[in-house]
C-alpha cells in the first residue's frame, strides 16, 4: 500500500518551517544515502552530515543550524529523529485489523470480547478475561483466565497471556512474549528444591511495549509491576515482583532478577544484568554489559566491565588483573617499611 503526502501536510502535521515546495508528493522515508525523490530523510547524528550534500531525499528534517548552505527542500524542526518518529506512523505499512472474531478461535462463554475487538485465527480466550474496544488479539494468541486487555492494544501473533495478567491502554506486545509466567521460585529441603507456587499476578500501564520473545514473569505475592509508558525490547528477563517505573526503557537481553525496583525515565542498555533485591533511582542510564550488583540511589550515568581493545593487549590486561591482589600485598607491606622507616629516622633526628 503506497501512501502519498504532500510536504506542506507533513510540515503542518509536525508544526515545522517549510522551505521549498509544499505540493511536492511525499511517498515514504529512508536514510540519506538511500532516499530518493519522494522520500523524506532526516540528519540526526552529526557523523551523517557527510551524506546531506549528496542525497537526492525530496526533503530532509534539519535543525535550522544544518540547514545553512543546503540548497534542497527541507523540514526545519528543533529534533529531526523525534520528527522523524512521528512522521514513521504516518508510513507504516502494517495490516490493520478488522473488528471481528475469527471462526477458530476459542472464546470462553463467561470471557468478554467488545464487538470493536479483533480476534484472530486459532486465538484462545479462556475463562472470565477481558478484550476492550480496539484491541487487535493476533493469531495463535492465548489469553489467560481473568486477564484483561485495556483498550487500544495490540497483540501479535504468539503472545501469551498467562492468568491474572492486566495490560493498560495502547500496549503493544511482539510475537513470541510471555507475561505471567511462573517466577523461579524455590525453597531448599536438605538439598532438594521445593516449588513456591506463584500467586501474584502482573500489572502493566499504558502506552507500554514488550518486544519479541520478552518475558515477565508473574509475582510470587504482589504483582510485578511495569508502570506506565515502559519500552521493553527483545529477549528481556524481567523476574518476579520486579517493579519498574514509568517511562523507562530497556535494550535488548537485558536480565532483571526478583523483586528489584527500578524507577522511572531510566534507560538500561544492552546485556545489562541485575540482582535481585536492589533498587535504583529516577533517572539513571545504565551502559552496556554492565552487572550492578548494589543499589543505585544517585541519578547519572553507570557502567562495568573493561572496554574493547586488541586481544593481545586484553590478554596483558587480564594476566595483570589476575597479579592486583598480589601486588595489593605487596604494596601493603611496603608501605609499612617505609613508614616504619620514616617514624624511625624521625624519632632519631628529635633525639
Amino acid at each position: 500500500m503506497t501512501v502519498t503526502i504532500k510536504l506542506g501536510q507533513l510540515a503542518e502535521f509536525l508544526g515545522a518551517t517549510l522551505r521549498g515546495d509544499g505540493d511536492k508528493d511525499i511517498t515514504g522515508l529512508a536514510t540519506l544515502q538511500e532516499a530518493g525523490p519522494g522520500q523524506v530523510s532526516f540528519l540526526a547524528n552529526p557523523q551523517y552530515r557527510k551524506f546531506l550534500a549528496v542525497s537526492h531525499a525530496a526533503a530532509v528534517l534539519l535543525k535550522s543550524a544544518d540547514a545553512e548552505g543546503f540548497a534542497g527542500d527541507a523540514l526545519l524542526v528543533p529534533d529531526p529523529y523525534l520528527a522523524y518518529a512521528k512522521i514513521s506512523h504516518l508510513f507504516d505499512p502494517k495490516p490493520k485489523a478488522l473488528p471481528g472474531v475469527h471462526p477458530s478461535a476459542i472464546i470462553a462463554e463467561d470471557a468478554h470480547v467488545d464487538a470493536m475487538a479483533s480476534v484472530g485465527a486459532f486465538a484462545v480466550i479462556e475463562s472470565g478475561a477481558r478484550i476492550a474496544a480496539g484491541v487487535t488479539v493476533g493469531a495463535h494468541c492465548f489469553i489467560g483466565a481473568r486477564s484483561e486487555v485495556g483498550e487500544g492494544g495490540w497483540l501479535a501473533p504468539r503472545v501469551t497471556l498467562y492468568h491474572d495478567v492486566r495490560i493498560g491502554k495502547r500496549v503493544v506486545i511482539q510475537s513470541g512474549a510471555v507475561l505471567g509466567g511462573e517466577g523461579f521460585g524455590f525453597a531448599n529441603e536438605k538439598g532438594i528444591w521445593q516449588k513456591i507456587a506463584q500467586i501474584g499476578g502482573v500489572l502493566v500501564g499504558d502506552d507500554v511495549e514488550i518486544g519479541v520473545n520478552t518475558a515477565v514473569d508473574r509475582g510470587a505475592l504482589a504483582d510485578t509491576v511495569i508502570g506506565n509508558g515502559v519500552k521493553l525490547d527483545n529477549q528481556i528477563q524481567i523476574a518476579h515482583n520486579v517493579q519498574i517505573g514509568d517511562h523507562t526503557a530497556m535494550a535488548a537481553c537485558v536480565g532483571i532478577s526478583g523483586s528489584t525496583k527500578i524507577g522511572k525515565h531510566c534507560t538500561i542498555a544492552g546485556g545489562v544484568g541485575m540482582v535481585g533485591h536492589i533498587e535504583v533511582c529516577d533517572g539513571v542510564f545504565v551502559t552496556g554489559m554492565t552487572m550492578v550488583t548494589r543499589s543505585i540511589t544517585e541519578p547519572g550515568a553507570y557502567s562495568s566491565g573493561t572496554a574493547m581493545q586488541p586481544a593481545a593487549e586484553w590478554r596483558k590486561s587480564a594476566a595483570r588483573i589476575r597479579q592486583l591482589d598480589d601486588m595489593a600485598r605487596r604494596l601493603l607491606q611496603m608501605e609499612k617499611v617505609v613508614e616504619a622507616v620514616t617514624s624511625g629516622g624521625k624519632a632519631s633526628s628529635e633525639g
